[in-house]
């Protein structure tokens, strides 16, 4: 049985860059409803109910084909969610350190060429969706996916991740996507993202 996360800070602990309301609805409303309906989705399959929800996600061929799309899209919500919050923090902002910035150098040219690249990306998502950084065999990179698609799934692995769901902003920013992403940047924790570069 699935279960939700509880928050690892208050709803208001990321203000003025997201405010609380949107922070409860998207957590107690939007994330939770990801966690029922997953768990709907996989009544009498105790085998996969016992799973964790990122491994669930990479064996999606194995889920019974009739709840394979409920799978798909609340499985990766409630993946997508247990991260997103995780990879946020009050402290958050600045820029990371160690061997996650060399590399974002390398790959990228700079912190400030890394940010923007990832912004295009994420104001280019049509629609609902997710923008992120992975990192594979091959280095890091930047995509995206739609609706609750996780780069897992793919075989990637996801260290940094934004919510372009319009339920992530509109409460405060309304149709201004940019403007989200810009104050986004201020409460990401990159000592989290470093800790999945180094895993």
């Amino acid at each position: 049985m699935f279960t939700l996360p509880d928050l690892p800070y208050a709803f208001d602990a990321l203000e003025p860059h997201i405010d609380a309301r949107t922070m409860e609805i998207h957590h107690d409303k939007h994330h939770g409803a990801y966690v029922q309906k997953l768990n709907d989705a996989l009544k009498g399959h105790d085998d996969l109910l016992s799973l964790d929800v990122n491994e669930l996600l990479r064996q999606l061929d194995e889920v019974p084909e009739a709840a394979r799309v409920a799978v798909r899209n609340n499985g990766g919500g409630h993946a997508n969610h247990s991260f997103f919050w995780k990879i946020m923090s009050p402290e958050g902002g600045g820029e990371p350190s160690g061997e996650l910035a060399a590399k974002i150098t390398a790959t990228f040219g700079s912190l400030d060429e890394f940010k923007a690249k990832f912004k295009g990306v994420a104001i280019a998502r049509f629609g609902s969706g997710w923008a992120w950084l992975c990192k594979d065999e091959d280095g890091l990179h930047i995509c995206s996916t739609a609706n609750q698609d996780n780069p897992s799934s793919e075989g990637h692995t996801p260290i940094l991740g934004l919510d372009v769901w319009e339920h992530a902003y509109y409460l405060k920013y309304q149709n201004k996507r940019p403007d989200y992403i810009d104050a986004w940047w201020n409460v990401v924790d990159w000592k989290a993202v470093s800790a999945h570069f180094e895993a």
